[in-house]
């Protein structure tokens, strides 16, 4: 029931989308049916699959650029008293900081392409690794810290094999939520400029009143989101695989 229930959700969804189009007669320039997306999906598939290549590969280096910045940042923050003094106020400074109205400067500092994109989504991606990573480090199990403390273990040792396994929980809670608003960045670094990418052709096909082809762009870029979540979410349970998840069933143990 994994699949089937999210699956029949979705078409009870569409269906009562669509119904509600047939109901109203609102007009295919202001809401077009699930039914006029579905023939754009298949009629441009080339044009969009083309701009969704675009878009993905700026989502994946994001994310990966990002993790990179933001667990290097909380091992920092974690790592050196000096260091965290300085840091961790720049870090929540940058965060009191409008990150979308910086995407104008990005694209003029690193040009229309690539690049302006990737580096919106590392700002929007790195502050929410950085604070659960340093937040998992802070929060190590006291007795073995002692422990480690009584065998006389360096601080760097203390860091690397034990601080930072037991931190590996709340960095993954940190990814997932970073895969779930990587897109964001992206899309928004397009709209201010790009010359290819969902976002750019969305901006594009509105100015056209081509409505249908920028909820094709959306279901596209949703489709692309949820897949990165679920597949980073099923990667990082086989890494993490000691942290077993409590939640329950309703419908198990009796109840």
């Amino acid at each position: 029931m994994g699949v089937i229930r999210p699956l029949l959700t979705t078409l009870g969804l569409l269906l009562a989308w669509q119904i509600l189009v047939w109901a109203t007669g609102v007009p295919p320039f202001i809401l077009p049916g699930p039914l006029a997306v579905a023939r754009v999906l298949i009629a441009r598939f080339d044009l969009l699959a083309g701009h969704a290549a675009t878009t993905a590969m700026e989502i994946l280096l994001g994310i990966v650029l990002g993790s990179l910045v933001g667990g290097s940042s909380a091992v920092l923050l974690a790592a050196s008293r000096p260091l965290r003094r300085w840091l961790l106020p720049l870090l929540v400074i940058s965060q009191a900081l409008p990150v979308f109205a910086l995407a104008p400067l990005l694209v003029l500092w690193l040009g229309y392409g690539m690049a302006s994109k990737v580096a919106m989504a590392v700002l929007i991606i790195f502050f929410p690794v950085t604070a659960a990573f340093y937040d998992g480090l802070r929060r190590t199990e006291p007795a073995w810290l002692e422990l480690a403390r009584i065998m006389d273990a360096k601080p760097a040792a203390v860091l690397l094999r034990i601080r930072i396994p037991a931190a590996l929980p709340a960095l993954a809670s940190g990814l997932r939520v970073a895969a779930s608003v990587a897109p964001i960045g992206a899309v928004v670094g397009e709209w201010v400029g790009s010359s290819a990418g969902l976002g750019f052709l969305m901006l594009h096909a509105n100015a056209r009143m081509q409505i249908d082809v920028v909820f094709a762009a959306l279901f596209l870029l949703a489709l692309m989101a949820t897949g990165l979540y679920f597949a980073l979410d099923r990667l990082l349970s086989r890494i993490v695989y000691w942290q077993k998840e409590t939640l329950e069933d309703g419908t198990e143990n009796g109840r």
